[in-house]
């Protein structure tokens, strides 16, 4: 963890960068090298994400006004968009309104000028800012619509709008720079996809992998199959409340869902293109294929019923069929229709072979193509589909389980299992895009602090993607070339909302923007913070949320003689009930970036606040209120925090310690559907906490809040792993051990005394159980018995009451 940056030491940082560049890209461009071209080990100091391949600072400034025109040339369609979206950048951004004039003759002075030149990448611009005028050149539309994005950050905020004369020289490292986004466990509206697709193309990532398909739900229009999306794109979801929650028409719980109609798809697609973002859709088969079989059963090979609301790995497959085969190419006859880019994408993985091995049909198509088991199915089947694609001039791409024998090297591997399936698929011929589990895996959080939304509590954060290399070693330059880059998935399991997508989206994707586009020798991890500082208010005004967490300032407290605290990123008090002491109070942020400013008094801090420079020396009761700042923008939202008596006599379930890290999850309570739902965090193969160090010297009444969670996870083999089946009454109880997890409890609460019947059931109940007096500090552990598997039960927080 990087520590806080003084002012003056941040100065300095950006100086002798900007001096370093300066002096070796001066010698490179009087030596006649094209910088472009050379993998130099400095940073760009030019303000943009992602850097720039090669830049250099020149004399003088030039001022971006109102009177500016945008030149372009006289029937050139292609840098008429790249100035239009220039344009609407900066009058969305900047608050400047700048005319287009389209002119076949000399551009004037004083103007931004857009035209060709021969020679540069396909992707690849120069552009230029003198103190005359701003010149961005391209061989191709694409280029072009590149440099105005990176023009569009160089133009400060505030101000005179003066930017400082530089020469930019760039062309991404990578072909391959994709998000994917899966709208199959949540659906996503078509407004919400459209940002996120300008959003994609303000970073210059330019793939967009719509996971369109999946157990929980089918989301495209298919005109032939139309029960896909009147029975495939709506569940009930699990738990309690979505069972309460009747809609009134069918007396029947509200279904949830949606889909995308053809016309959706088809505005998406063209507004995808004018943005240079390339949409990829997946059709997932023959796992995860739930909705598609209860649309239309005759595909499976067991009946499914309703689309099922479980996450994780089920044993539905489609049957493989003859029937079923020629219902998956009528199926992409219209995707390929719909989307016109050169790859759909199939899937192909974490497919189940238990039905099929129970299936005498299934044994029996096997046999009849020559298959020497059912385990062989998902082969026959994707290479089928891939040489349908083929025959409609279409390249197939699939997760790396799809690496067999006969896979047609024309196939393009998406590795997710880590990097081993992108260099097996390159060393066989195969093009290949990175993706691997965990680090591009945006469920999971980006931070331990308190406030963090639900997804997989295994942190990955903003520095662990940016340090992501999408090259696997031991490949020879021949098979190199045939990785194309890298993309982040965006799983929705339990991303719920569409501002929980954005939270786990931003600003990682800038970090997969970098890693794609920028040479590798030129990448520095505290130049991208540095630059991201730019970045974070352009999307603030752009209205696009994004997760402050790496700059949201956080708060330990030092005692004289530190005592272990409850875990996570709580103070570090001695044992609960010890008479108070001075305590030293740290702020900092997760990157190390910003000026803390803070106040004491519970009002929001400005640039005007005390700033902070070292440990505040504080008394009980306090309460802190901080945030960073850069360039007198703030760089995350305000965080308060309260140091008294009874905040010291409580902890949430997000400071509280996991006794175990099976598979720690940060989920949601269920609760009644107009309510807001708190979010509590549990390993879901012992839901169990451990509270350090609480002072039983005299009796302690616990206040316990606690809550349902649905279980709604299919595990496969890994069930056997839950916790299940020790309840001593019908209900469960709430187990309280002294002094470690094991052995017989001090304190038994039944889960009886939570009302079972109507809505009571949902939301949080408190339970109270007293302590044993014992001597000193103990660790006091808390854990859940229960009969069956549905619900989970959770806590939410635990107090101490006097």
């Amino acid at each position: 963890m990087r520590t806080h940056c003084s002012p003056f030491l941040r100065v300095i940082h950006r100086c002798a960068r900007r001096l370093t560049l300066l002096r070796l890209t001066l010698l490179l461009f009087a030596a006649g090298t094209p910088v472009a071209a050379c993998a130099v080990g400095v940073v760009p100091a030019v303000g943009v994400v992602p850097a720039p391949a090669a830049s250099i600072d020149a004399t003088g400034s030039f001022q971006v006004a109102a009177s500016t025109p945008i030149v372009v040339p006289h029937g050139d369609p292609g840098a008429r968009a790249a100035a239009d979206r220039l344009a609407d950048l900066l009058s969305s951004v900047n608050g400047l309104r700048l005319r287009i004039r389209d002119t076949g003759a000399r551009a004037p002075e004083a103007a931004i000028v857009i035209g060709r030149r021969s020679g540069l990448p396909a992707e690849g611009y120069q552009l230029e800012v003198s103190s005359a005028r701003i010149t961005l050149t391209a061989t191709t539309d694409t280029g072009l619509f590149y440099g105005a994005e990176t023009l569009g950050q160089l133009v400060p905020l505030h101000g005179d709008h003066r930017l400082a004369a530089t020469r930019i020289q760039d062309a991404p490292t990578y072909a391959w720079r994709g998000l994917m986004l899966d709208s199959a466990r949540h659906f996503q509206r078509p407004e919400f996809v459209k940002r996120l697709i300008d959003v994609m193309a303000l970073l210059k990532l330019n793939v967009l992998h719509w996971h369109l398909t999946d157990d929980q739900g089918w989301r495209l229009q298919i005109r032939r199959y139309p029960k896909l999306t009147s029975i495939g794109a709506f569940r009930v979801p699990a738990g309690r409340a979505a069972q309460d929650d009747v809609d009134p028409s069918t007396h029947a719980p509200r279904l949830y869902g949606g889909f995308y109609s053809q016309a959706e798809v088809r505005e998406i697609v063209a507004y995808a293109a004018l943005r240079h973002v390339l949409i990829v859709p997946e059709i997932e088969m023959p796992g995860h294929a739930s909705a598609a079989i209860a649309a239309y059963p005759e595909l499976g090979t067991v009946p499914v019923g309703a689309v099922p609301s479980d996450w994780g790995i089920y044993d539905h497959v489609l049957n493989v069929s003859e029937p079923t085969c020629e219902f998956l190419e009528d199926v992409l006859a219209e995707v390929i229709e719909l989307f016109p880019g050169p790859y759909v994408h199939l899937g192909g993985d974490e497919v189940a072979t238990r039905e099929w091995e129970e299936s005498p049909a299934a044994r029996a198509r096997a046999a009849a193509l020559g298959l020497s088991s059912v385990a062989e199915l998902p082969h026959y089947l994707i290479q089928r589909m891939g040489r349908f694609l083929a025959s409609h001039g279409r390249r197939l791409i699939g997760w790396d389980e799809i690496i067999s024998p006969g896979l047609d090297t024309q196939s393009i591997v998406l590795s997710w299992r880590g990097l081993d399936g992108a260099a097996s698929a390159a060393r066989r011929g195969n093009d290949t895009v990175l993706s691997p589990w965990p680090t591009l895996y945006f469920d999971f959080m980006q931070s331990d602090a308190e406030d963090e939304p639900t997804g997989r509590v295994k942190t990955v954060t903003l520095h662990d993607v940016y340090g992501f290399d999408p090259l696997p070693s031991g490949l020879n330059p021949d098979q190199a070339k045939h990785v194309l880059g890298l993309q982040a998935n965006v799983w929705t399991e339990h991303i719920r909302t569409e501002e929980r997508a954005w939270h786990a989206t931003l600003p990682r994707a800038a970090a997969v923007a970098e890693v794609g586009w920028t040479p590798t020798p030129r990448r520095d991890y505290g130049d991208f913070l540095l630059r991201l500082e730019s970045l974070l208010p352009r999307l603030r005004a752009l209205q696009i949320p994004y997760a402050d967490s790496a700059f949201a300032v956080r708060l330990r407290q030092v005692a004289d003689t530190p005592q272990p605290g409850p875990g996570g990123d709580s103070t570090a008090r001695g044992p609960i009930g010890a008479p108070p002491a001075p305590v030293g109070v740290e702020l900092y942020t997760e990157s190390g970036n910003g000026e803390i400013h803070y106040t004491l008094d519970g009002s929001p801090p400005t640039t005007a606040s005390p700033l902070y420079q070292k440990r505040i020396e504080a008394h009980e009761p306090l309460t802190i209120t901080a945030a960073s700042f850069a360039s007198g923008e703030p760089l995350a939202a305000a965080r308060p925090y309260v140091l008294d008596a009874q905040s010291a006599r409580r902890r949430a379930s997000t400071q509280l310690e996991l006794c175990s890290t099976g598979l720690p999850l940060a989920l949601e309570v269920d609760s009644p559907v107009t309510d807001v739902r708190p979010i509590v965090r549990l390993d879901l193969f012992d839901p169990c906490w451990i509270w350090r160090g609480i002072d039983l010297s005299k009796s302690r009444t616990l206040a316990v809040a606690v809550g349902p969670v649905p279980f709604n996870y299919q595990l496969g083999a890994d069930i056997k792993k839950v916790r299940v089946g020790d309840a001593r009454s019908p209900a469960g109880e709430l187990e309280i051990r002294v002094d470690g997890c094991a052995g017989e409890p001090a304190e038994t609460v039944p889960l009886e005394t939570v009302p079972l019947a109507g809505a009571a059931r949902l939301g949080l109940t408190t339970l109270r159980a007293q302590l044993p007096v014992k001597p000193g500090a103990h660790d006091v552990c808390f854990r859940f018995s229960r009969r069956t598997l549905d619900p989970l039960w959770a806590i939410d927080s635990v107090t101490i009451q006097e």
